[in-house]
């Protein structure tokens, strides 16, 4: 048995949190301990009973990571170690994601860290910018902080950049796709609920984030016939609504916010769309065709051209092009396909993913 850390800076309802979430159930399943250690106490994901969930910081979910604070976060973070290395012994494998962990674990001297980039850093850099220079220099900072170290990209696109980039210069880097538990996508989407909606309608899954680029969705949806309804699944309803008003299609809209269980609600979707800058892989792609829904989606960098091959390719638009995404939809509506046969599910099934991690140990 391994003793395996997982560390992440909440358990909000994003990608990485979720897909952090099946890895720990898939290692368990192989028989290995993992403790889950989440910087804040943010919670938005059912936890299953057998992850070992610990929270570091339970009153602060900001600025664990800030220059006024990070060597006693760090000092927090070791002594934590430290109680866990007295209870289940040393860990053989850490994985860190996402900015706070990354920054607080490149400063320690806990070993055997492996880092998990789940986004484009080139974009994240590029979006920050707009923000101010404090805001940009602080996340190129963070993303610095990673050369030297070992990394693990989400997708072979992410790998890619980061290779030919100049933000960092890893020790080691190598990609594992994000695991996938078909099994348990399939038997949620089969759950049954009165809210969905029994007329048809698309769907969109994410947060409410310049990323996610909900404005050239509205505009492509008010392109499409008006029998169809629009299911967001984000975090911010009120304000989504808000937007639509722009594009007239504020009637359209189905708005639940966050699903714990979104499965169902894109079983009975006639369709799911992405209409995202940039993803790490997407998720929400996978679990679309693993329950038999069609697909369209931008060319992002970096994960859904490696998701849509073969026919499905068709359906992948050029980013910020309301046009062609709602020619994709209307289209994709036509289109008769085998999603649940898609290549890419083969490649992504956690337990095979959890072995590939299992594979860093030693390295």
């Amino acid at each position: 048995m391994k003793n395996i850390a997982i560390v992440i800076d909440s358990l909000s309802g994003g990608g990485a949190e979720k897909v952090m979430l099946t890895l720990s159930a898939a290692l368990i399943k192989l028989g290995h301990h993992v403790s889950l250690l989440s910087l804040s106490g943010e919670k938005d994901h059912l936890i299953p009973e057998e992850v070992d969930l610990e929270i570091l910081f339970p009153h602060d979910r900001t600025n664990a990571d800030r220059f006024w604070r990070v060597n006693s976060s760090v000092s927090q973070l070791e002594a934590w170690f430290g109680e866990s290395k007295n209870t289940h012994g040393k860990f053989d494998l850490v994985l860190s994601n996402l900015d706070k962990s990354n920054n607080l674990l490149a400063r320690s001297h806990i070993k055997n860290v492996f880092y998990v980039i789940h986004n484009s850093v080139e974009q994240e850099l590029h979006r920050q910018k707009k923000l101010g220079p404090f805001a940009y220099n602080y996340l190129k900072k963070s993303k610095q902080n990673l050369s030297g170290k070992h990394l693990v990209c989400v997708s072979k696109g992410l790998k890619q950049e980061i290779v030919e980039g100049s933000i960092i210069q890893p020790e080691s880097i190598r990609t594992i796709y994000n695991p996938f538990d078909r099994t348990k996508v399939v038997e949620q989407s089969k759950i049954r609920t009165d809210a969905i909606p029994t007329s048809p309608y698309l769907i969109h899954v994410g947060r409410l984030a310049r990323q996610k680029r909900h404005d050239v969705l509205f505009e492509a949806f008010s392109q499409v016939d008006d029998k169809y309804k629009l299911v967001l699944l984000c975090n911010k309803p009120d304000k989504a609504r808000k937007l639509a008003q722009k594009f007239g299609i504020q009637d359209r809209l189905v708005l639940p916010g966050f699903q714990a269980n979104p499965y169902n609600w894109i079983k009975n979707a006639e369709a799911l769309v992405l209409s995202s800058d940039y993803e790490g892989l997407s998720m929400v792609l996978l679990e679309a065709l693993a329950v038999g829904t069609k697909v369209v989606s931008t060319r992002c960098p970096h994960g859904p051209s490696e998701i849509l091959t073969g026919e499905m390719s068709k359906f992948l638009v050029p980013i910020q092009n309301p046009k062609a995404l709602a020619s994709a939809i209307n289209e994709v509506l036509k289109a008769d396909f085998d999603c649940e046969n898609a290549e890419i599910l083969k490649k992504v099934e956690a337990e095979g993913i959890a072995n590939q991690y299992l594979g860093l140990i030693g390295i």
